[in-house]
């Protein structure tokens, strides 16, 4: 009985030290530890929005803030493009297809926004197109469909930190310092993958949709 205890009691130490190795249950954390933050500024933002459209229809960057909207009945953002409309933040300049590397940004969605994605790792195996998508449903932020990344999500501002593992073909995403999801890294060495934010409609969407933006960073871990 004794051994069998001690047994047990192994077993609840080990998983303990995963689950705090994982970042989670142990509050807040710093994730940019060991990460080398990169010179960013707005030559590095890239705003696609519809093609139609001047840029300050559907953006602007007021008092440090991004602000970016789009509505269902938008054209995409190049005439040859078949996806739903979109006016997203492009982050040119760190390309990558190897190492470890992170985006910080602080988001704000409003409360008549829903069916829209605010934040894209891009670039993935076919027949996938991304590596992450977290999308906005009624009221909650979400890791593609499932699982819930963020309950009560609306109209306040909240931290967010996506770290991409390229090689340990895995993501991370922080909400204000606590892990909430792992998930797949769906690409893998030599394709190209870059960080978006903003809003990019998705089946379902609300006939308005906007999402907010504010000291944006990438990382890219210290080797």
């Amino acid at each position: 009985m004794k051994s069998q205890t001690n047994f047990l009691f192994c077993i609840s130490l080990v998983f303990l030290f995963i689950f705090k190795a994982m970042g989670c249950g142990c509050g807040p954390i710093d994730t940019t530890l060991g990460f080398l933050s990169q010179p960013l500024n707005r030559s590095n933002f890239d705003i696609q929005k519809p093609y139609n459209l001047p840029v300050n229809h559907r953006y602007n960057f007021l008092d440090g803030v991004h602000k970016l909207c789009v509505f269902k009945s938008d054209k995409p953002h190049s005439r040859t493009s078949r996806t739903g409309p979109r006016t997203e933040i492009r982050v040119r300049g760190y390309d990558y297809t190897s190492g470890v590397w992170q985006f910080e940004a602080y988001g704000y969605v409003p409360s008549d926004t829903t069916g829209v994605c605010i934040m894209q790792v891009f670039g993935s195996k076919h027949p996938h197109a991304t590596t992450t998508m977290l999308r906005v449903y009624n009221s909650s932020l979400y890791y593609y469909r499932n699982p819930v990344i963020l309950s009560d999500l609306y109209n306040k501002w909240f931290r967010l930190n996506v770290i991409h593992d390229v090689e340990g073909n895995n993501v991370k995403v922080y909400i204000d310092g606590v892990l909430k999801h792992v998930g797949p890294g769906r690409g893998g060495p030599h394709i190209n993958h870059f960080f978006k934010c903003g809003v990019y409609s998705q089946k379902d969407g609300s006939f308005r949709m906007e999402s907010r933006w504010k000291d944006i960073r990438i990382f890219k871990r210290h080797d």
